[in-house]
């Protein structure tokens, strides 16, 4: 009879979360048919039953090819570059979590709060809509830099190509650290108030219980994070470099889910291509997965997968 009942709560439970297991299934895997177009010398617009199977052509053709071969090489490093300074910056949402939880008056905590966490439901549109009224050349830094008589013309904030990865993390980081220092709140939430009280107790000042037991106590959620943005780390998204994007700083922003998108919308359409790509680039991404996975369980004796 324990039996039974056991199998039934777990038929119930399967059955609570098989709505999400569909959607997974619809949106992530599913799509997965389209990387047969890899194996062809598709043409759009006719359908792929009539075109020819080439096989390893195309994951042949990134390495054979002189001039797709260097600009991988740029994209890559533009890809790195960025995810790299994302990665070493990483733990600016919980310092900024931290302070956000020391805030004793609570409506300006709250008002702080909702501040930092709404440009994450701004669309990259609207960011770069901000940017340029902000920098743009008749935008309100130059009207005011003019107007103060401190350059004669207005300066191409927009269009330089000098700091890009720097700035686009600026950006980046404007948008979503409000968002991000929600988990890490949470976190803070759930270390225990008699180990607080204590160290009260023993005379410890504010400065020393984040030292000695607050960030102790919310370094495992650093950690899975980070090995999270790690498995991901050549998937930094395209909507924010496409956008910010022109012709006098793609060579620096121009990163590798962007170039694939420009590639298979280019006038040559060149789909086979870009979706080899996109299969090595996920192929890399499970592997970096299973290392960071491997990592966790060496350095915290558990892993997040």
């Amino acid at each position: 009879m324990q039996i039974n009942r056991r199998k039934l709560r777990s038929y119930k439970e399967f059955l609570l979360i098989l709505p999400f297991l569909a959607v997974v299934a619809i949106f992530s895997y599913f799509p997965l048919y389209g990387w047969i177009y890899a194996f062809h010398d598709y043409r759009p617009p006719f359908p792929i039953t009539k075109d020819t199977f080439v096989g390893l052509k195309w994951f042949e053709t990134i390495i054979s090819n002189p001039t797709r071969t260097k600009n991988i090489v740029r994209v890559l490093r533009n890809t790195f570059a960025m995810s790299g300074i994302s990665l070493a910056f990483s733990w600016f949402p919980m310092v900024f979590a931290i302070f956000l939880n020391e805030i004793k008056c609570e409506p300006y905590k709250k008002f702080v709060q909702t501040v930092t966490t709404l440009p994450n439901f701004i669309s990259w549109v609207l960011v770069y809509s901000i940017a340029f009224n902000l920098f743009g050349s008749f935008g309100a830094v130059n009207t005011v830099l003019q107007n103060l008589g401190l350059i004669d013309a207005p300066i191409a904030f927009m269009k330089s190509s000098d700091h890009v990865w720097f700035t686009q993390w600026l950006w980046l980081t404007w948008k979503n650290a409000g968002w991000a220092a929600i988990m890490y709140l949470a976190a803070i939430t759930g270390i225990d108030e008699e180990m607080l009280e204590a160290a009260r107790v023993d005379g410890a000042t504010r400065m020393k219980i984040i030292w000695h037991i607050t960030i102790p106590c919310i370094l495992p959620t650093y950690f899975v994070i980070v090995m999270l943005n790690l498995a991901n780390f050549l998937s930094n998204g395209m909507e924010q470099y496409y956008v910010f994007q022109n012709a006098f700083n793609t060579k620096y922003i121009e990163v590798l889910d962007l170039y694939v998108y420009n590639m298979a919308m280019s006038s040559t359409g060149a789909y086979p291509l870009s979706t080899a790509i996109s299969i090595l680039k996920s192929v890399v991404s499970i592997v970096l997965l299973v290392v960071s996975n491997t990592a966790s369980k060496l350095i915290r004796g558990e892993g997040f997968i």
